[in-house]
């Protein structure tokens, strides 16, 4: 069966990806801050605190929250002139 996206609710799936991306920010925070503390405080460059820790995921989320919706936005303004995504779907058959 075959079926087509034609709208992607812009708020909510800001929402929803706020959510996952600051969720997965902690995969780069949590590495950057360890080499952070590796590196001698008297090294060039830049040296990443506990801020920087608490902020980025903020961040990543509020990108999310900006971002995503803008994308779906253009998304659905593509779609009315082309007709959107066309996914096919199968029903399950549990044993």
């Amino acid at each position: 069966m075959s079926k087509r996206l034609t709208r992607i609710a812009p708020w909510q799936a800001g929402k929803v990806f706020a959510i996952i991306y600051f969720v997965l920010s902690f995969f780069v925070v949590i590495p950057l801050a360890l080499f952070s503390a590796t590196v001698p405080s008297n090294a060039p460059g830049p040296h990443f605190g506990i801020g920087f820790v608490i902020v980025l995921p903020f961040m990543y989320a509020l990108g999310g929250l900006i971002f995503v919706p803008l994308g779906c936005w253009i998304y659905n303004l593509a779609a009315k002139l082309v007709g959107g995504l066309e996914i096919d779907v199968t029903d399950r058959q549990d044993a």
